[in-house]
């Protein structure tokens, strides 16, 4: 067969995993075929009974309820501009300006975060000196940040990182860190900040301090250059979600990869070893029934420990490496109740717990707050977290248990009286990735170690970020070197 012939012979590519990475990577090397007029034939593998892993939604008629994320940030532009290729741009929806905020626990009653104070960086000098969340030596000391003299650069693995608990108790203090940092940081990664890389989550903190010394300075310097910028996702705010629930995304992607694939629900892909001649034979699963497929290209988008399965019989030395990416569970109570039966107000989008505070659960999220049409006027819908890092023996207990834990908690914090008027329990096992000091750097050895691997590409929030628009830019990247590879 000449050259000529052999280029435009159709490429089989497998991607292994039906969650929004493996769906997007899956939709992305499609995009690319028409592009360049290459025919391919892609098989996805999703071991579940539906697409979408930790992504979803439940219709209830009245209630929408979004059983993992619930919203995606538009400043990484990957979700975006995914949303308009599959032309969703209709569907988005922003926040509900009206309840804009949030609160932190302290004393057993829910604070408001003070006005200007993002994520780690006050803002505004009014709102922090007012704030009941911090004594006022807790103040004075978070102000000394602006007088702080950078970190001198340290030698060794991690010579450009820092623990989140450590660059905040070094800058703001020991207050700042467990009354105000470590509750809002926990709501997104749900990690231990004496664990929690600090360049592999948060990076521009670390840069702010060395591009201008003091955050306190760098972000008053970004507050005026951003009156005239014009964000990517301004039209919706720093957030947004679907008017039908994030099930839109993951339903119109499952369907476009239909029309022109195959996706295969209830296939477990238990291993992938080297073909004699190239490419890669696939081992999968369904109803204790074994088949074997050969394919030219595969992108695994599975949880590392299952990357490390399917790839341990021929690449030990990658598996052992993906093997040591850490995770942590979570589990997500849903409740719908009368607004007449709770005595909080609930004037915010949602409520995050320190841990100092020694309670049962580390956020609650006003999901009907947030956006429209997840409850009904006159209801709410509250979802309740339990676990993560810092407390996963709760997850020990029973459905029953937690439910009681649950409640326990709501009635005591936020007044919840009554019966929920619809609930329901979700559990996240081994869900979300833990970015521990060093992560980047085994990152970096996973895919050097991949690397010699031709055609085998792996993906998903593992590895360089774990919101969706990290997922979906890790699932093009993915499906762009793969591609490349293929007709190189």
């Amino acid at each position: 067969m000449n050259d000529a012939s052999n280029s435009t012979q159709s490429k089989r590519i497998a991607v292994v995993g039906g969650g929004i990475t493996g769906l997007s990577a899956a939709f992305h090397l499609l995009e690319l075929a028409d592009q360049q007029k290459q025919p391919i034939e892609v098989t996805l593998f999703e071991s579940q009974p539906e697409a979408g892993g930790w992504i979803g939604t439940i219709d209830q008629k009245d209630y929408l309820i979004d059983t993992g994320a619930d919203m995606f940030i538009t400043n990484k532009p990957a979700a975006i501009e995914l949303c308009k290729r599959l032309g969703l741009e209709d569907q988005l929806i922003s926040t509900n300006q009206k309840y804009r905020g949030a609160l932190i626990l302290k004393d057993g009653q829910p604070v408001p975060v003070p006005l200007g104070f993002e994520l780690m960086t006050p803002s505004r000098i009014g709102p922090m000196l007012k704030t009941p969340l911090l004594s006022l030596r807790g103040k004075l000391r978070m102000g000394l940040e602006y007088f702080i003299k950078c970190r001198e650069s340290a030698a060794g693995l991690d010579q450009d990182d820092e623990s989140l608990a450590h660059f905040v108790t070094r800058r703001f203090g020991e207050e700042a860190l467990t009354r105000l940092i470590q509750p809002l940081v926990a709501g997104i990664y749900t990690s231990d900040p004496e664990k929690l890389s600090l360049r592999a989550t948060l990076p521009r903190f670390l840069d702010m301090e060395r591009d201008h010394r003091s955050l306190i300075k760098a972000i008053r310097k970004q507050k005026r250059a951003a009156k005239s910028d014009d964000a990517t996702g301004a039209r919706y705010g720093l957030f947004a979600a679907f008017r039908g629930g994030m099930q839109t995304l993951i339903q119109t992607l499952a369907d476009r990869v239909s029309e022109r694939g195959s996706l295969l629900y209830d296939q477990r892909v238990t291993k992938v070893n080297p073909a004699a001649d190239s490419g890669y034979e696939v081992s999968s699963e369904s109803g204790g029934v074994p088949q074997t497929q050969h394919f030219d290209a595969v992108i695994l988008t599975t949880a590392a420990p299952s990357a490390a399965k399917i790839t341990a019989t021929f690449a030990p030395e990658l598996a052992g490496l993906l093997a040591q990416i850490e995770y942590a569970s979570t589990a997500i109570l849903v409740n719908i109740f009368n607004l007449s039966d709770i005595r909080h107000p609930l004037n915010a989008f949602g409520l995050v717990i320190p841990a100092a505070e020694q309670r049962k659960i580390f956020a609650v999220a006003f999901a009907s707050r947030k956006f429209p049409g997840r409850a009904p006027e006159g209801q709410v819908q509250l979802r309740t977290f339990v676990g993560g890092a810092m407390q996963p023996e709760l997850l020990a207990h029973s459905d029953a248990e937690l439910t009681s834990i649950v409640r326990d908690e709501l009635k005591d914090i936020l007044g919840v009286t009554g019966e929920p008027l619809f609930s329901k329990l979700l559990r996240h096992n081994q869900s979300m990735p833990q970015y521990h000091l060093g992560h980047l750097q085994l990152v970096e050895q996973i895919e050097q170690r991949a690397a010699k691997y031709p055609a085998l590409e792996l993906a998903g929030n593992a590895y360089r970020g774990v919101g969706i628009p990290d997922c979906i830019h890790s699932a093009e990247q993915a499906a762009e070197r793969l591609f490349a590879s293929l007709n190189s």
